[in-house]
């Protein structure tokens, strides 16, 4: 299956954007005050649950990303 090269561009700007907004939220919840992430400096089940988030969401964007990428190369090489 060949991608376009908008679809190919699409996808991998979607996983770039995956890893900057996750990577900045991970380490918002890292430094996080309000005592949702954090209780008496034990992790809390809010803390495992959103970190599990962005773990999955890590993989996703790395995985769309990487397609994006290949489909460019793929275009790049037909030329």
């Amino acid at each position: 299956m060949k991608l376009s090269r908008r679809v190919s561009w699409f996808l991998l700007a979607f996983g770039v954007w995956s890893w900057v907004i996750w990577v900045t939220f991970v380490k918002n919840l890292v430094k996080d005050s309000s005592g949702l992430a954090f209780d008496d400096g034990d992790p809390t089940a809010y803390f495992w649950v959103h970190l599990t988030l962005a773990v999955v969401s890590f993989v996703w964007g790395t995985v769309v990303g990487a397609i994006g990428l290949r489909g460019l190369r793929g275009l790049r090489q037909a030329s």
